[in-house]
């Protein structure tokens, strides 16, 4: 069995390696059948000069979708084999040119019959295919544009450890846990208040009695993450989603969202219209936690915490 066989898709990263490894000795070895005086890697500069016309290094990095760092580290190379000339934008002298120098212009020639064959044979080699690789590249690049594969790997990374987070409900033996992450948090970025004290030291009194609800999130059967549902005795809200805390240990694990959507399900069994909450827009996470949960911004109402500075609301 071959090492890809072993290893499967994780390894396409060193499979399209190989693959361009093997096309890139191939290709110098065509510059030299053609007398070209080219290297693989200079050929997206030598082409997009190959015009005639004077270009920035900017210009060209942008046009081959190359970094600025390697345009330049191939224009030394170029203009050290004399392929290259430099100059200034009659326009505005602080802009720096590059063009093919008379050496390098003399190369148009020269490749016309090599493009030529390597584009026959590339057709040849499809037309033995099942499978347009050309094709198949711009499908991957629009594809990975949208979303990269390691925003992909995240997801899946979330996805899967999200499996090993058990939601149940609030009992005493999770009071110091309810406790613990929220002043952690708190503590971190601003200070405690009055409010706090009283729903983090009496969760039974100033939450369950009323009628509210407190979640804990269960990572490997330790408690990392609580939040808590609180009856509003208010004209508009019916509940307030708070104290949502998470061990900064096992953030990444999509413990928020899960603890988020589990307190939104509960505060629907329970007939509510709305769910509202406070925060700060410092916590950027956070408010972008709980706009993907469905909240919008409101203003207006008289608010408990010093800290808040932005107030949202989901319609059930």
């Amino acid at each position: 069995m071959s090492f890809f066989e072993q290893t499967g898709k994780k390894a396409i990263g060193t499979r399209l390696r190989r693959l361009s490894e093997w096309i890139t000795e191939d290709a110098a070895q065509i510059y030299t059948l053609y007398g070209v005086t080219l290297q693989p890697k200079w050929f997206p500069v030598y082409y997009v000069l190959s015009g005639g016309e004077a270009k920035t290094i900017t210009s060209i990095a942008e046009e081959i979708e190359h970094s600025h760092v390697s345009v330049s580290k191939i224009i030394r190379e170029m203009a050290k084999s004399g392929l290259i000339t430099f100059g200034s934008d009659e326009n505005d002298a602080r802009k720096n040119l590059v063009s093919l120098s008379e050496l390098g212009l003399a190369i148009n020639d020269k490749i016309a019959p090599q493009f030529e064959d390597v584009g026959n044979a590339i057709e040849a080699i499809m037309a033995q295919s099942n499978h347009d690789l050309w094709k198949a590249i711009e499908e991957w690049e629009f594809l990975l544009s949208q979303k990269s594969l390691l925003q992909r790997v995240i997801e899946q990374r979330k996805a899967r450890e999200s499996q090993s987070v058990k939601i149940v409900d609030y009992t005493p033996v999770y009071q110091q846990a309810f406790r613990d992450l929220n002043v952690e948090w708190i503590s971190k970025y601003f200070k405690m208040e009055p409010a706090d004290y009283q729903a983090l030291d009496h969760p039974q009194s100033y939450i369950l009695d009323k009628g509210g609800h407190i979640l804990v999130a269960l990572y490997q059967d330790q408690p990392v993450g609580v939040c808590a549902l609180i009856k509003k005795d208010h004209p508009v809200f019916d509940y307030e989603l708070g104290k949502m805390a998470v061990s900064p240990a096992t953030q990444g694990k999509n413990i928020g969202f899960l603890l988020g959507k589990a307190i939104l399900d509960k505060a629907r069994e329970l007939g509510a219209r709305n769910v509202f909450l406070e925060s700060n827009t410092l916590l950027k996470p956070a408010i972008g936690l709980y706009y993907k949960l469905g909240f919008e911004k409101i203003s207006g109402y008289p608010s408990p915490y010093e800290r808040s500075n932005i107030q949202m609301m989901v319609e059930l």
